[in-house]
């Protein structure tokens, strides 16, 4: 009897420490389930508020050969003079970022508010690529051309909608959006006035996702004759003149090889017929320097290269304490804008000589 009374003993105590545990578990894994509520709530919030600038936050949808994409339009708070357009930057985020995730960083939208143009901001859906990385290097299949194709239908789409001077428009991306950006302006040279690659991977270098790594850690190097331009661009680059081109690079990216941006730039100036000039160092008080070399034809710039030195894989000059931004880098923003707005200027006789 003793002996029963002993196991029946046991049994009750295990019966009493499992209901415990359970109702511990229970307990731990409703408070998880309302911090991580709690937390998608925060990046809910964060993701619908307005990244900063003086101007409307818009929302739009656009579909393509590529599917549909969702985008922003930041537009500044000022009138225009009755039949008078905006110019447009469009800016292509990187890897593990969003729309708005690049405003904040890049803090387009201020630069914009006063200078008086208006950002489109594209997004990757993450149901066409699980990083919401833009598809810049697969050409062979044909993919990266369709997701071109459907920025391109955002980008007619905005200027449908808004007043968008179609004469004066530039693109500019970080990482996978600065190839997206480069892929964007050989295969639409005509409809754009400049573009801008922030971390990017040489155009021409890589066609599949395999080619794609070895072209991200500088394996491939481009080699672009003049009369390789349409195999390596596509044919819409043969016997038109490539939009001028700002290429930016952090000798300390441990993601995309820093070497690319030489590459860019020898593809690019090679392309358009341009020559080096002289390197200089270039230096705004504390602020990382940087190396920066002119490609020139005719006098015409056709590509600047700016070297960061100290630099990572991250917008120059960004807003700190952001993923993929490095507020000890020279201003990109100003410089993209800088590198734009002379394009745009340099435009103008040529479009009034052709009227």
């Amino acid at each position: 009897m003793a002996r029963r009374s002993s196991t029946s003993a046991l049994t009750r105590a295990y019966q009493r420490n499992l209901k415990a545990l359970t109702k511990v578990a229970v307990g731990n894994s409703k408070r998880l389930a309302k911090q991580v509520g709690q937390q998608v709530a925060r990046a809910t919030e964060r993701q619908l508020k307005p990244p900063p600038g003086a101007g409307d936050w818009l929302t739009g949808m656009a579909m393509g050969p590529g599917g549909t994409r969702g985008y922003h339009l930041f537009k500044p708070h000022i009138e225009l003079p009755a039949g008078e357009k905006m110019p447009l930057m469009v800016m292509l985020h990187g890897c593990g970022q969003t729309g708005r995730d690049f405003a904040a960083s890049t803090r387009m939208n201020r630069i914009a508010a006063r200078e008086g143009f208006m950002v489109l901001y594209p997004e990757q859906d993450r149901l066409h690529h699980p990083q919401g990385c833009w598809n810049w290097y697969d050409t062979r299949s044909g993919q990266a051309n369709r997701e071109a194709a459907t920025l391109m239908a955002a980008l007619d789409q905005v200027s449908l909608l808004y007043p968008v001077d179609r004469e004066r428009v530039a693109v500019a991306g970080l990482s996978a959006g600065a190839g997206m950006a480069a892929l964007l302006a050989t295969r639409y040279p005509t409809r754009f006035a400049a573009v801008a690659m922030h971390s990017g991977v040489a155009p021409g270098a890589a066609r599949s996702s395999a080619t794609a790594i070895g072209a991200m850690s500088g394996r491939r190097v481009p080699l672009v004759p003049a009369v390789a331009v349409g195999k390596a661009f596509g044919a819409a680059a043969v016997g038109t003149t490539l939009p001028p081109m700002l290429v930016l690079h952090g000798d300390h990216d441990a993601v995309v090889a820093a070497s690319n941006a030489a590459n860019a730039a020898a593809v690019w100036a090679t392309a358009t017929g341009a020559r080096p000039g002289v390197e200089r160092l270039l230096q705004r008080g504390k602020r990382y320097p940087a190396r920066v070399t002119d490609f020139k034809r005719s006098g015409r710039i056709c590509v600047t290269l700016y070297q960061v030195e100290s630099l990572g894989h991250a917008w120059s000059g960004g807003a700190s304490k952001l993923a993929f931004s490095d507020a000890g880098g020279p201003d990109a923003s100003k410089l993209v804008w800088a590198f734009a707005a002379r394009a745009f200027r340099a435009a103008v006789p040529r479009q009034m000589k052709n009227d």
